[in-house]
């Protein structure tokens, strides 16, 4: 279960870092030329879009790292994580994979049987 947890988070991640550079790069496009009306507008909380990119990557593949350690901290890393990423970027066809992977990842670190060395 750990080295599972590990996998999906660290592949939950790496998919979220696709995502995050995506979303930081439209915002900073939007930011330079300025709108599109009808095709192109800024966000509503830009801000929250950005601090996102950055935390929910970090911390999902941080928490996939620590999953055969510690895994209830990197279980707690992994969920907080696909939190992160479905308040700031919502539910999408592009977000659906890396939220389900982290939030998976994250129970199976906190479901794993051993309890963490001491």
């Amino acid at each position: 279960m750990r080295n599972a947890a590990l996998t999906l988070g660290v592949l939950g991640g790496t998919l979220g870092m696709l995502v995050g550079f995506f979303t930081y790069g439209y915002t900073e496009f939007i930011d330079w030329y300025g709108p599109v009306p009808n095709i192109a507008e800024q966000v509503e909380n830009v801000h929250l879009i950005r601090l996102s990119a950055l935390l929910a990557p970090l911390l999902a593949i941080a928490g996939g790292a620590m999953a055969r350690s510690r895994a209830m901290a990197g279980g707690i890393l992994m969920l907080v994580a696909a939190a992160v990423m479905f308040n700031g970027f919502g539910y999408s066809v592009f977000t659906m994979f890396p939220i389900a992977l982290c939030l998976l990842g994250g129970l199976l670190a906190l479901a794993a049987r051993q309890p963490d060395a001491a």
